[in-house]
Parts: C-alpha cells; sequence; structure tokens
C-alpha cells in the first residue's frame, strides 16, 4: 500500500510565507538585526580573507563573472562567490549562532543573497526580504527536532542551511510559489555536511556554509526553470529529517506558527570570541578566573559541569581535546579553550594559531581540564559554562556562566558589533578608513540594486 501524502506539504507552507513576505511588514527592530548579521558577515570575509582555506577554494573554482568575493578583486559567478563568501563567515567559527538548534544564519543566507543579487540585478528590498526571510526560516528549521541532526553525525547549519538559503534566494528572485517548492526539492538531495571534521580538525566544517549557500543559489536556478523536486522533501517517509535526524516525527508547526509575529531572528547570538559556540561561556570563566591572581602553575585540577550534548563534540576524546591536533581543531576543545583563555587572557583571532596549540604552558593547563556530565544542564535551550580550579595550597575557585553572552540575555550593542568587524577588518589587512567606510554605507546598502563593488579590496 502507498504512502498517503499531505494535501499541503510543508514546502509549500513555506514557500507561501517566504514568497509573501515584504519590508513594509518586517519590524524596524528585525531590520536593524539584518543589519547587524550583514556587518558580521563583513568583517568575517574580510578576516579570513587571507587564510590558507580560503586561498585554497578560490584556486578550486574558476574566476570570471559578475560577482563579489568580499575582499578580494577578483570576480566569481555568484555560485562560486556564495561558496568564497560563505566558507570565509564560517572560516573561524566567530559568526552568530542561534540557540536551541543549533545553526549559523547569516554565515549561510548572506552570502546566498547577496550573490544572487549581483547575478541577476536584483531590488534591494528584495534582497533584504530574502534575507530576513532564509534567516528567520533556518532558525526554525532547527527546533523541529532540535539536537537530533547533530547527534545523528550532521551538521545542522549544512544540512538546513541549503533549505534555508534557497528560500532566501527564492524570494531574492521573486520565483512563484510551484517553483519555489521544487526548488527545496531539490535542495534536500544537494543537502550535506558530515561532522568527522572533529577527529583531527580537517577543514571541512568551514566549507559547509559555503556550500550550503552555493546550493541556495543552484536549486533556486534549477527551480525557476521547472526542475521537479519532490514537494514532501522536509516530512516525508525518505525526506530530509528522516535522512539526517532518523525521525520525521518533528515540530513542523514550528516553521509557521506566528511567523511575521514572533521574530525567532531577534534571538540569534553575535560571539565575542572566534571559536565554537558552546566554548563561549567557559571562555568567560576561564577569562574571570585569570582575574583573580593565581597563575596556571598553581593549579593543581579543573572540573567543569558539561551538557551530555557537548560531550562529542568538546570533551571526547579527553587525550586528544587537551591536546589538539591543530589550531582548527582548539576551536572544538573545551580544555584547550578554558586554557588558552586563562594564560592569554583572550580567545579571540590570536588565541588559535599553530603557535597556542604548542605552546607548552597552555597545554599543561589543558591537560588538567576535565569534565563531569550534568544531566540537569538545559541545553540546548541555553548554553552554560562552569570551571572550578584547585590550586596546590587546596584553595578552590569556581565561575558559572549561566547564559551565552551576546545572545538574548546579554546580547552586544550595535557598537560592540561594529567594533567586532572593525577589528576583524583590521585583522584581514583592511584600513581603518576603509571600514569606516564600509560602516557608514551600510544603511544604504540595500538601497536600489546592491552595488558591492567597494567590498572587492
Amino acid at each position: 500500500m502507498s504512502e498517503k501524502l499531505p494535501e499541503v506539504a510543508v514546502a509549500e507552507r513555506l514557500a507561501e510565507q517566504t514568497l509573501a513576505l515584504t519590508v513594509d511588514a518586517i519590524p524596524a527592530e528585525v531590520l536593524a538585526r539584518a543589519e547587524e548579521l550583514l556587518i558580521d558577515v563583513v568583517g568575517l570575509c574580510v578576516a579570513a580573507r587571507n587564510t590558507d582555506y580560503i586561498k585554497a577554494v578560490i584556486a578550486g573554482v574558476d574566476a570570471g563573472g559578475p560577482c563579489t568575493a568580499i575582499g578580494h578583486t577578483q570576480t566569481f559567478s555568484a555560485e562560486a562567490a556564495a561558496l568564497i563568501n560563505g566558507t570565509a563567515t564560517h572560516g573561524e567559527d566567530f559568526d552568530d549562532t542561534f540557540e536551541g538548534g543549533p545553526v549559523h544564519s547569516s554565515t549561510v543566507i548572506g552570502p546566498a543573497v547577496l550573490a544572487a543579487a549581483e547575478r541577476f540585478g536584483c531590488d534591494g528590498r528584495d534582497v533584504l526580504a530574502g534575507f530576513v526571510a532564509g534567516v528567520e526560516m533556518l532558525c526554525r528549521m532547527s527546533m523541529v527536532i532540535p539536537k537530533a541532526i547533530h547527534k545523528s553525525g550532521f551538521h545542522p547549519t549544512a544540512v538546513l542551511g541549503a533549505m534555508g538559503a534557497t528560500l532566501a534566494v527564492a524570494r531574492t528572485l521573486k520565483l512563484n510559489k510551484q517553483q519555489t517548492v521544487d526548488a527545496l526539492g531539490i535542495a534536500g538531495s544537494m543537502a550535506s555536511g558530515i561532522i568527522e571534521y572533529l577527529a583531527e580538525g580537517a577543514w571541512t566544517k568551514r566549507l559547509h556554509a559555503g556550500w550550503a549557500a552555493q546550493v541556495g543559489i543552484q536549486a533556486a536556478r534549477f527551480g525557476q526553470q521547472g526542475f521537479l523536486g519532490p514537494r514532501t522533501v522536509f516530512e516525508g517517509t525518505h525526506g530530509l529529517y528522516y535522512a539526517f535526524a532518523h525521525s520525521a516525527d518533528g515540530n513542523y508547526d514550528v516553521l509557521t506558527r506566528d511567523f511575521g509575529r514572533d521574530w525567532y531572528m531577534s534571538r540569534i547570538t553575535f560571539k565575542p570570541y572566534a571559536t565554537g559556540t558552546m566554548n563561549q561561556p567557559y571562555a568567560d570563566c576561564a577569562l574571570r578566573l585569570a582575574k583573580k591572581g593565581f597563575a596556571a602553575e598553581d593549579v593543581v585540577d579543573v572540573l567543569c559541569e558539561t551538557a551530555e550534548g557537548y560531550v562529542h563534540r568538546l570533551w571526547d576524546p579527553l587525550p586528544a581535546k587537551q591536546r589538539p591536533a591543530n589550531d582548527y581543531a582548539a576551536k572544538f576543545s573545551a580544555p584547550f579553550n578554558i586554557a588558552v583563555a586563562f594564560v592569554t587572557g583572550g580567545a579571540g583571532l590570536a588565541a588559535f594559531t599553530e603557535q597556542t596549540v604548542r605552546d607548552e604552558r597552555i597545554l599543561a593547563l589543558a591537560a588538567k581540564v576535565k569534565y563531569v556530565v550534568d544531566p540537569n544542564n538545559p541545553y540546548p535551550k541555553a548554553y552554560t559554562g562552569h570551571v572550578r580550579m584547585t590550586l596546590k595550597d587546596g584553595r578552590v575557585f569556581e565561575e558559572r556562566q549561566p547564559h551565552i553572552r551576546g545572545g538574548a540575555q546579554e546580547p552586544l550593542t550595535r557598537t560592540e558589533i561594529e567594533d567586532k568587524c572593525r577589528l576583524n577588518c583590521v585583522f584581514g589587512g583592511w584600513s581603518e578608513p576603509q571600514v569606516a567606510a564600509f560602516l557608514q554605507s551600510v544603511p544604504n546598502l540595500l538601497n536600489g540594486k546592491p552595488d558591492l563593488k567597494a567590498l572587492r579590496s
């Protein structure tokens, strides 16, 4: 007996909601958040532009085309530009995070809609509506079956990002409902992203956001031309969630319930540190402990309470996390994050280098860091940190962080977000006047047809 398919599929509901969204219907505070997210994207692209992994991506695609790779003079096809910019934005793990999924949103959606806008000469208001719709829907997609995609061995930003980017580009290009549904169905077969990078700090996670952004453009273009995709791509017996979360039994109402009234993207976190999301509260704890007046050499034991969902990403296997294979692996090690923050007094871009991962003083402290699982930890509803240090003289110092700084409970201000962008751009080689000119241009960036030529340097 064949499966009975729904009269109205999830993809059809998403298409209706997304295509109907207009800039006039978006609250001012949400538009302000969109600006902040785009500021973050540009700063992160510039920060990563001279890295080995971005050089490898650029060398692996063909130059030529109308689209901007932010921070580079060469231009590319829309798909290649989205790939480069998405990879750069996510490359240092300094990009935004939506708690609950978790997913990184603007790192996928921004590169996708900006490249589509340049390639097809889209109006800025359509680009802005597409960006907001894509970011909002990506956040909501991560809440259908929270944690399950990660637990199954896949990266939610990669898998769900492909779908969010497709919706965003479909709205930007003003596709119709059928074209959008087909595009989503196509994107489901293009979505990918395993998390085996955790084993040895390989670069593949960096590529995930860029690949998802590229998928969004390609899938939308195929859908626009009438290429048929499965209507039940989300909830079907062999659909996206079944494939990547190992269950099709999810809360699909979260995708459209109160869309346009309750804005999940307003609760996005801007990271204060250049490291994995779950490490952020641990870095805060370590930095506060570093001000207590004792040295790393005084510490004999470090014990941290953690969530069960953190263990396979931040803690196990513990010997490998205590001595990361390279600077990228260090970003997914709680012991290293705690040690480097305590010893150096920071957890920015300079904290994760080949020099710091070979620093024996940092590694000696990391070797003392152990964990216990707190069964009552609220993850993924909140990201918490806890560090307890015992000294040689028997004194014990302890710090807790009940939430991630930069998120809904303790948001960064617009000034702090701009300062982060400024530091990232200067790190990547832009001059202070270049950064100032960009920040001044932001309110008008999406007026008329977006012109990104000033970002090609």
